[in-house]
């Protein structure tokens, strides 16, 4: 893809997952990626795999030495790094912290690096995964449904604020995808996620169509378009579905207990 051929790219969060396959999608095209995780040996392995560089270290400061190791520009930034925790208002408060921090600051904080040098050259792409509970919601798990919201919502923002100054934004929506991160999700996963659960690399094909597009909304799951339309026009049946989940959940883990 001529768009990011010999571009400067900075995946937060991939030393697995959609980020592994998002550094390896772009590598593949002819981008320079920076493969970034908290895991070093993870970032270091998938860096040699794709002959990227690897600069582990928490992505809510990584934008400095990305910027650094690329030979000081970046084109494209996939905050792609997550948390997926679970439970309700009762989660710890340190928990509810943590999924701000990653899931929605660790954005914001990149942005903030990431946009003076993009509105003087008029030219910058910001990739958001966010997850379809970013659109929904995910039963089991206000933490991570609230804070894939505010990602949503920001991208959004973004995208509306600066696109006639040449910023692109992408926000990916996917359902279940075949990570560590379902694995963990238990008996909500399972019931809600993992039947139609789709491949890394289908969500790194995905963004790739909507560049190719000039698209905003990435849905590897198209049907998560009719369930947002759905949550839109008919909140209460919306909700009334999404209980019906909720009951399903309960009903198995009282099964399994």
């Amino acid at each position: 893809m001529a768009a990011v051929r010999d571009k400067s790219v900075v995946v937060t969060g991939a030393g697995g997952g959609i980020g592994a396959a998002l550094a390896r999608r772009f590598a593949a095209e002819g981008a320079r990626v920076v493969v970034n995780d908290l895991d070093e040996a993870r970032a270091k392995e998938i860096a040699a795999e794709i002959g990227g560089l690897a600069v582990p270290g928490d992505a809510s400061g990584i934008v400095p030495a990305a910027r650094e190791a690329l030979g000081g520009t970046i084109d494209v930034f996939c905050a792609n790094a997550g948390v997926g925790t679970g439970g309700g208002p009762e989660a710890p408060e340190d928990a509810w912290e943590l999924a701000w921090d990653v899931n929605v600051m660790a954005h914001v904080r990149a942005a903030r690096e990431l946009l003076p040098e993009w509105l003087e050259r008029g030219a910058g792409r910001f990739v958001s995964t966010v997850s379809a509970a970013g659109l929904l919601t995910m039963v089991g798990a206000a933490p991570y449904s609230v804070t894939k919201h505010g990602a949503y919502a920001f991208a959004e923002w973004l995208s509306l604020t600066y696109r006639h100054r040449g910023l692109r934004v992408h926000a990916i929506c996917p359902q279940g995808v075949r990570t560590d991160m379902l694995a963990a999700t238990g008996a909500a996963g399972d019931l809600v996620l993992a039947p139609t659960a789709i491949e890394p690399a289908a969500v790194a094909d995905a963004l790739f169509a909507a560049m190719a597009e000039d698209r905003f909304l990435v849905l590897p799951h198209p049907e998560a378009a009719d369930y947002y339309a759905a949550r839109a026009t008919d909140p209460d049946g919306w909700l009334t579905a999404m209980n019906r989940l909720q009951q399903k959940l309960e009903e198995r883990e009282g099964d399994a207990r």
